[in-house]
């Protein structure tokens, strides 16, 4: 089984910075496919970014240019550096693991943490 715990997460003013770091327990994170979703009230829960085990990232297009993925495998650790914050951003966001532990995400994630607030003011 796979642990999530994400952190990070706060309040900023428009325009500033955060970097949320997802914790991984349970199974080793040897690099399979991971990623970040958030959900703010009232709406849907949407993608904003994943990474492959080869490094591959892709990102929502409202974060783009934003926003940046990354991962240290020796450290079992998922990060989501934000930047240019935008009060629309403003959400919970949770980190998430393929459901297969592939390399490459099938678009099926299994695995979730608790999740962290955003909120941009």
């Amino acid at each position: 089984d796979v642990q999530l715990v994400e952190s990070g997460g706060g309040s900023v003013q428009t325009g500033g910075s955060l970097r949320l770091t997802c914790s991984v327990s349970g199974y080793r994170y040897s690099g399979y496919c991971m990623g970040w979703f958030r959900q703010a009230p009232g709406e849907e829960r949407e993608g904003v970014a994943f990474i492959d085990s080869d490094g591959t990232t892709n990102y929502a297009d409202s974060v783009k240019g934003r926003f940046t993925i990354s991962k240290d495998n020796a450290k079992d650790t998922l990060y989501l550096q934000m930047n240019s914050l935008k009060p629309e951003d403003t959400a919970m966001y949770y980190c998430a693991a393929d459901r297969y532990l592939s390399d490459y995400c099938s678009g099926d994630f299994g695995f979730w943490g608790q999740g962290t607030q955003v909120t941009v003011s």
